[in-house]
């Protein structure tokens, strides 16, 4: 088998299992500061015991978040090391800075946050609530910006070292700030915080179902279907600002995302469909000329096809076509299920509708698989491309590392995965039906 593709697999392998994780921790994080202020401004000991909750959560998703991704960077290193002496001045930068201002901040202060209830004053664990959010914010700025610099890069020019080129950084600020980090990064945060928000609720759900732990539940459910809501909303013009920066620096991916072959002709909007890529056409339900109102606000100005670009700058078309409606699709999906449980919570009728409880606990995986859509879709969109327009996929892939060494990897990994995914799964479904506990009062409290 092909090296390339078997390397490719293993990243993206550890990649799509290492992503499962920072998306809850970065919501659970703005969920607990907004459930501890509360505490905080109210003195109701329900705000206290539900982020005692929550925080026993975010300690096991934040573990398997770092037990998964330590794996990524040996990768860079084993499978990848053409790619890392091309980039690793600038890669690397990144991951240390990520390592140095968001990691340490955010496990610094973690250990406050689970294990300092009794021996901290309120304000000074509220601080370590907010440090922890805020590390998780962090270390998402410097990864989407290592990430976006292969899809936009600036802020470096090449030397020559013997006969290797290499990325050297010329303006560390132009490399962080490169054209595409700030919008993909509001994008990656968005889908974050819509996936710890959909986790409260789908978990909320669950206890209003069973008719367990209501008070408790009723109150989860409506902090974390407001942050849904709002986060929902705000994702659909984020990602109408990523499709533009697409178009602009990357139109052979958008070209890819709507199937689009023709060279340049007004174009229309996918909503779902089928890519015949030997035929190189598309069937599909779309929306006349809604791909150039989307782009240039104009019905009538053309979107290059694929066929403006040499077949070798092609990108895999069905499958970043198929991963990016299908992430558009779950998040309208969810604005809807906002809206409906935002009018029936008006109504006073939420937390006793059967069907519509069923939808929401199930609804939660959601955001989980639009945001591994959505990493399908920016990465093998990318393709051929691993440094976008300057370094090929192919080329950056370790010389000394066999179709076999690969292979046998691939498989131990997904043996390990597999375990930990299923550990993972046992213990945050044992903590959840352990659940908190109501007291005489009607409170919530933690069982310890």
């Amino acid at each position: 088998m092909d090296v390339v593709l078997l390397s490719r697999i293993q990243f993206a392998l550890t990649i799509a299992f290492h992503y499962i994780f920072p998306p809850i921790s970065i919501g659970l994080g703005v969920i607990l500061v907004i459930m501890e202020g509360l505490y905080l401004r109210t003195k109701n000991p329900l705000y206290e015991r539900m982020t005692k909750f929550w925080v026993e959560i975010f300690g096991l998703v934040f573990l398997m978040g770092v037990a998964s991704g330590i794996v990524m960077e040996f990768q860079f290193g084993t499978n990848w090391s053409y790619y890392s002496r091309y980039a690793g001045d600038v890669f690397g930068s990144l991951l240390a800075a990520e390592g140095i201002f968001a990691f340490f901040l955010e496990s610094g202060f973690l250990a406050v946050l689970l294990f300092g209830w009794n021996k901290v004053g309120p304000q000074t664990h509220f601080f370590s609530t907010l440090m922890v959010a805020l590390g998780a914010v962090f270390s998402a700025v410097w990864i989407v910006a290592a990430n976006s610099w292969m899809q936009t890069p600036a802020g470096f020019h090449i030397v020559t070292r013997g006969l290797q080129p290499r990325a050297e950084i010329t303006d560390f600020w132009a490399l962080v700030f490169n054209p595409s980090s700030m919008d993909r990064l509001l994008h990656v945060l968005l889908g974050a915080w819509q996936t710890g928000a959909w986790l409260v609720i789908s978990v909320s759900a669950y206890y209003l179902l069973k008719k367990q732990f209501e008070n408790f539940a009723k109150a989860s459910l409506k902090i974390a279907l407001v942050l849904a809501m709002a986060t929902s909303v705000l994702q659909l013009f984020s990602g109408h600002f990523s499709a533009m920066l697409v178009s602009k620096y990357q139109p052979a991916k958008l070209a890819a995302m709507e199937g689009i072959y023709e060279k340049n002709a007004p174009a229309s909007m996918s909503l779902f469909g089928y890519v015949n890529e030997k035929s190189e056409k598309v069937t599909s339900l779309a929306v006349p000329n809604g791909l150039s109102i989307l782009v240039h606000f104009n019905p009538f100005k053309p979107v290059p096809g694929l066929r403006n670009f040499p077949r070798s700058d092609w990108p895999p078309v069905s499958i970043t076509f198929q991963s990016y409606h299908l992430m558009v699709m779950i998040g309208m999906g969810m604005i809807g299920l906002c809206m409906l449980g935002c009018f029936l919570w008006r109504r006073g009728s939420l937390f006793t509708n059967v069907g519509v409880l069923r939808l929401l606990m199930v609804a939660g995986v959601g955001p989980q698989i639009a945001n591994q859509a959505g990493w399908v879709t920016a990465e093998v969109g990318r393709q051929p491309w691993i440094v976008y327009g300057l370094l090929r996929t192919a080329q950056g892939v370790s010389r000394s590392v066999g179709a076999g060494q690969v292979l046998t990897s691939i498989m131990l990994f997904a043996c390990v995965y597999a375990l930990l995914f299923c550990l993972f799964i046992f213990l945050l479904v044992h903590k959840i039906r352990i659940g908190p506990v109501e007291t005489a009062e009607g409170q919530g409290s933690t069982r310890t």
